[in-house]
């Protein structure tokens, strides 16, 4: 199973605006009739419950959306881009790939999430006329889209997790309590990816996933550490399996619990329920009321099952569900998950004198401002310098000692200097 993942998205440009006039029989004084473009097409994540994992990024990992129509005459607005849907499966996690901020939690079947919106369509002439210039010859470009790289995680969705050291009989013990049929051997980390299974009982029903073996370290990535612990964060409770077969389990016991903890502090603080497996073999059998004992001393009651032979596997069930009746509703996976809304546009920006008589000027405002001018039309450029005196970037470029004649970059415009 692919749990993780890292895509591209990119939203569509918005359509340009246009310069036009009207031009009827009985109408000798046409006003400008330039229309707005269409807005780009947004980049939208989507819950498909009939996912379980990652698998069909492995195929197409760029989504890009389509631009938004250009405007026409007599104010006619261009066609909006569709939005580009692209499927996850429910308890996928999105982050920003460079910045590792989380934008969604992704959980219920049809949830959305906008992570590229489309580029606001350029206005057309009809918006620009004035008590002195009634036939404006200025219109906007269509704002660029949005692009990014995503960190896709899937956390699994299940009431109970199974977790415990490698060959510890998690596989079986899911095969016996549920309906999965995941792969078991005798020796260390048979499984690499989580199982699902559906416990039913007394007219009841809970997930429950097999989370693979924990090592000393896996908080820090050893092995599948990382991998491992991310399907953890999800579950209600645990089921703590100790290998009654190994020299110290109560060691194994305090190790998990370590890395739970290391790796997430409310992971150490999960309800668990703490169970001693192969109880079938003499070795642990032998040392049980030891181990009971050093639990109890820690106020852990502890029980001992046989996974292989079904041994006390009813009565753990039925302690699984009595825990599950008592837990609080769940809450959200991320503390205060934060609505993933685009940011409003940043006034701020930089002026950097790059060598003599070249200066560049940074910032998402200016930026966006001078992608969407038309610069062959003189009061579209006029207008533009009239945003730089607003904004004070006139003013920075000066103390910066811009000259007449001097090249100035804005995003990737070339322009030359002019009082």
């Amino acid at each position: 199973m692919i749990d993780q993942v890292k895509i591209y998205v990119r939203s569509g440009d918005g359509g340009d605006g246009v310069v036009a006039f009207r031009r009827e029989k009985y109408v000798p004084h046409g006003g400008p009739s330039g229309g707005d473009g269409g807005r780009g097409g947004d980049v939208v994540l989507r819950v498909e419950p009939t996912l379980n994992s990652l698998s069909p990024f492995g195929k197409k990992v760029h989504f890009k959306a389509t631009g938004g129509d250009r405007g026409g005459s007599a104010t006619k607005t261009g066609r909006s881009a569709n939005p580009v849907i692209v499927l996850v499966p429910p308890g996928t996690v999105v982050k920003d790939a460079d910045t590792g901020m989380i934008l969604a939690d992704l959980v219920k079947p049809g949830e959305e999430a906008v992570v590229a919106k489309g580029g606001r369509g350029g206005r057309g002439n009809w918006h620009f006329p004035t008590s002195r210039n009634q036939a404006p010859r200025i219109a906007e470009k269509g704002e660029p889209g949005e692009e990014k790289w995503l960190l896709l995680e899937l956390r699994l969705i299940a009431d109970v997790g199974i977790v415990g050291v490698p060959n510890a009989g998690k596989s079986t013990l899911l095969s016996v309590i549920s309906n999965a049929k995941p792969k078991i051997a005798d020796y260390p980390f048979t499984t690499l990816e989580p199982n699902l299974g559906v416990v039913i009982y007394d007219n009841r029903d809970m997930v429950v996933a097999d989370i693979p073996g924990l090592v000393e370290g896996a908080h820090l990535g050893v092995g599948l550490g990382h991998s491992f612990l991310r399907h953890v964060q999800r579950t209600r409770m645990l089921i703590h399996l100790l290998n009654g077969a190994n020299d110290d389990p109560v060691a194994d016991y305090n190790q998990i619990n370590q890395e739970l903890a290391l790796y997430d502090e409310k992971m150490g603080n999960k309800p668990q329920i703490v169970v001693l497996n192969k109880m079938d073999l003499p070795e642990a059998a032998a040392k049980w009321d030891r181990i009971r004992d050093e639990l109890a001393a820690r106020g852990v009651t502890a029980l001992a099952i046989s996974a292989a032979t079904q041994q006390n596997i009813t009565p753990l069930i039925q302690q699984m569900f009595a825990l599950h009746a008592t837990l609080p509703e769940e809450t959200p996976f991320v503390d205060e998950m934060p609505v993933y809304e685009l940011r409003e546009e940043d006034m701020g920006f930089d002026v950097m004198r790059e060598s003599p008589g070249i200066f560049r000027v940074s910032g998402k405002k200016v930026e966006r401002a001078a992608n969407m001018t038309y610069w062959d039309y003189e009061e579209a450029v006029i207008r533009f310098h009239n945003l730089l005196e607003t904004l004070g970037v006139t003013t920075a470029l000066k103390a910066a000692g811009v000259q007449e004649g001097d090249t100035v970059f804005i995003g990737d415009h070339e322009l030359e200097w002019s009082d």
